[in-house]
């Protein structure tokens, strides 16, 4: 098969599964176009001209499979290439725009949630990461379109756009599982950003502290050029208590993780998790909000209220009692061996 795979926003997640999905796929003839993460306003609209300018030849050869995912307009680049639209066209959703928290002082804006819309519209296949993917989407979008000035048959388009999606997560590369840890290290490895709600994490540490609860914390995961002011604050009262800090390179996060005991999570906006997932298959138990995709992934004894109040009585629980800690769930379950045979029906249309 001759496979087109389209990343108009190749975050770091993105790249990930776009390299995995090749490499266990490898018996497919793929071409890959990629635009760096930068400029998402221009970027979820622009994509078209962009490829337009850099890549007509290949768009316009004929595939018999298209992978693009939700950032991409496709609708667009199939009216631009109409041999596109011949082949079997799989939309995948990383996180959808009608679910995603605007940082304060932001107004929505439409042409991301219609550039979504308009893709799993044009696809054959709809694939999300996560029933909450999904679920949110599909709100969203009815939310949405019921305020636009013309009444539009918002059930059976909506029913047209559940009947053809999909359930797989992306998937982590295989590896051995490593028992679980039973120190007192935490780990917070998220992107450094509003919508990880890292002002209640370190709330929660503050309070620890202020009890005397003796604990380690590592820091880590991407950064930007702009970042809370938390994070700068927190640095300076943690003191000797931080043993890592700041984004790290493959090897040194990897070390980061298997010397860690308790990954938590604050987030506001988690459409799967990959970072919690990985600190899990490296020995980290889990500590997320009851909210979002996590009860899809992880069991209740995993999962606290989802208040800051709840978070410290979780943490003080298992920091000053090590044998309340549940057991690990089974990383082997979000591996590449345990989805293959169910990403091979979509992209082959069995």
């Amino acid at each position: 098969m001759k496979a087109l795979l389209l990343s108009a926003y190749a975050a770091m997640s993105h790249r990930h599964w776009a390299e995995g999905l090749q490499q266990q796929f490898a018996e497919f003839d793929w071409r890959c176009l990629a635009l760096p993460p930068r400029h998402f306003s221009w970027r979820i609209r622009g994509n078209p001209l962009t490829w337009l300018g850099q890549a007509s030849e290949c768009l316009a050869d004929e595939h018999d499979l298209v992978v693009a995912t939700s950032m991409v307009d496709l609708a667009t680049l199939v009216g631009l290439f109409p041999s596109l639209g011949r082949a079997r066209k799989v939309v995948y959703f990383h996180e959808n725009q009608f679910a995603y928290p605007l940082p304060k002082g932001q107004r929505v804006q439409a042409e991301p949630l219609m550039v979504n819309l308009y893709a799993a519209l044009a696809a054959d296949v709809v694939v999300f990461n996560s029933a909450h993917n999904r679920d949110s989407f599909l709100v969203g979008a009815r939310t949405f379109l019921s305020r636009m000035p013309e009444r539009l048959p918002l059930s059976a388009l909506l029913s047209r756009l559940a009947e053809k999606a999909v359930i797989l997560p992306v998937p982590l590369p295989e590896q051995t599982p490593r028992p679980a840890g039973r120190g007192r290290r935490l780990l917070w490895n998220h992107r450094w950003e509003y919508d990880k709600n890292p002002e209640m994490f370190f709330a929660a540490l503050q309070t620890l502290a202020n009890r005397g609860i003796e604990f380690e914390v590592a820091v880590v995961g991407q950064q930007f050029r702009d970042q809370p002011p938390i994070f700068e604050a927190a640095r300076a009262w943690l003191g000797d208590r931080v043993v890592s800090w700041g984004e790290q390179p493959g090897d040194a996060y990897r070390e980061v993780l298997d010397g860690a005991d308790i990954v938590v999570s604050t987030t506001d906006h988690e459409f799967q998790g990959l970072a919690v997932m990985e600190a899990v298959t490296h020995g980290c138990v889990p500590l997320v909000p009851e909210r979002l995709c996590f009860p899809e992934y992880y069991p209740p004894e995993c999962r606290y209220a989802g208040d800051q109040a709840a978070l410290e009585a979780r943490l003080a629980e298992w920091l000053t009692q090590p044998a309340t800690r549940p057991a690990l769930p089974d990383a082997r379950a979000w591996q590449w061996p345990a989805w293959r045979a169910a990403y091979r029906d979509v992209l082959r249309g069995a």
